[in-house]
């Protein structure tokens, strides 16, 4: 285990002593806020210390093991040294997968990954051959979320004239949906020959997908009713005739900004309202977040992409069948399960880098405290 970890870690035991001492104490629930804020930061003390005791005794186990096989080697035992070594290698394979689950349990977590999503697809250059592929990446979203368990609205949708679409929003709910989305963000190439091509030559066209958290209503930027401008329209697509007699879409422009969020999904002018009003503050919240982020200016570039909507984060390749992902330099040619919603080795990829990347930073952190 790398010193600097180990470290880390010997601090939290420390500080664990320490909650069970304050929560103890005779006055522990005098000031309930306070309580409730330490019960709650032993809980997750004890999660990472837990593990990290089991860890130091598989360590001692596997130390005397290795040393009954080397003093049997030494009496010209064979049988118990060979018994031995047996233990201490599968006492050093386990204190191998606890060290990896301790690293990962000391990576620094974004408190937004457990919330909903919204996923904003906006088809780039390529015209209508971009506009399709933006149908299917909100289809391929679509699929990944129902294997999860998730639910998907559609917030809004403008269609294009052969079927695709030019903006569409999804919220996805479902415990986690932000922290596995994330990775979404930023430019997606398509390479294909379109329908419309006589000549079968290979266009690339593209889109953009931009993925928030949706906000805490607690927490959440405040929006001045006088800052806004509401208006309402007809709402377009399937939807019967109701939406052909009624203005019940919403449209939300945040006049400060110029940031414009609709949506058409309900039958309800309300409700939609108030779903317009969550996808604005979600763009604000994200728009606050990078402004903060470009002021602390990380003097490094992150390892899987900013997330800007400029950067080209993946291409997925018709003629090959491979989707690559640029960030992490990762190939797959399975493309139509990854359209159908395969997107779990993606995902975990990215996770696995981002988390590199972080202990990584932690390292270089410890070295210059």
């Amino acid at each position: 285990m790398k010193p600097f970890v180990r470290a880390a870690l010997e601090r939290l035991r420390l500080r664990l002593h320490e909650l069970d001492a304050q929560l103890g104490a005779p006055d522990a629930t005098a000031d309930l806020e306070r309580f409730r804020a330490l019960t709650r930061e032993h809980a997750d003390t004890d999660a990472i210390v837990q593990p990290y005791l089991r860890y130091l005794r598989c360590e001692a186990d596997a130390a005397v093991a290795q040393t009954m096989a080397e003093e049997a080697e030494h009496s010209g035992d064979d049988a118990l040294a060979a018994l031995a070594r047996d233990e201490a290698t599968a006492l050093q394979a386990q204190c191998a997968a606890l060290e990896a689950e301790l690293q990962t349990l000391l990576l620094p977590r974004d408190p937004d990954d457990a919330r909903n999503a919204f996923v904003e697809i906006r088809a780039g250059t390529g015209g209508e051959e971009a506009a399709l592929f933006a149908a299917e990446l909100a289809r391929m979203y679509t699929r990944y979320a129902e294997t999860q368990g998730w639910r998907v609205e559609r917030i809004s949708e403008s269609a294009s004239d052969l079927g695709g679409v030019r903006e569409a929003v999804l919220r996805i709910i479902g415990n986690g949906a932000y922290g596995r989305l994330r990775f979404e963000s930023g430019g997606h190439r398509v390479q294909r020959v379109p329908a419309t091509e006589s000549q079968g030559r290979i266009h690339t066209s593209a889109c953009t997908v931009a993925v928030l958290p949706e906000p805490d209503e607690a927490q959440a930027v405040q929006l001045n009713p006088v800052e806004l401008r509401i208006d309402t329209f007809r709402a377009s697509g399937a939807g019967g005739q109701h939406v052909n007699r009624t203005d019940s879409a919403v449209r939300v422009t945040h006049l400060p900004t110029g940031l414009v969020a609709e949506c058409q999904d309900d039958r309800s002018q309300h409700r939609n309202r108030a779903k317009a009003l969550q996808v604005l503050l979600a763009r604000l919240q994200e728009r606050e977040r990078r402004e903060r982020e470009a002021r602390t200016a990380a003097t490094r570039k992150d390892l899987i992409g900013s997330g800007d909507r400029s950067d080209r984060i993946r291409t997925y390749n018709f003629p090959q069948g491979r989707v690559t992902d640029h960030r992490i330099n990762l190939t797959l040619y399975k493309l139509p399960a990854v359209l159908e919603g395969e997107l779990d080795e993606l995902i975990h990829a990215l996770q696995l880098a981002r988390g590199a990347q972080q202990m990584a930073e932690l390292e270089a952190s410890a070295s210059h405290a």
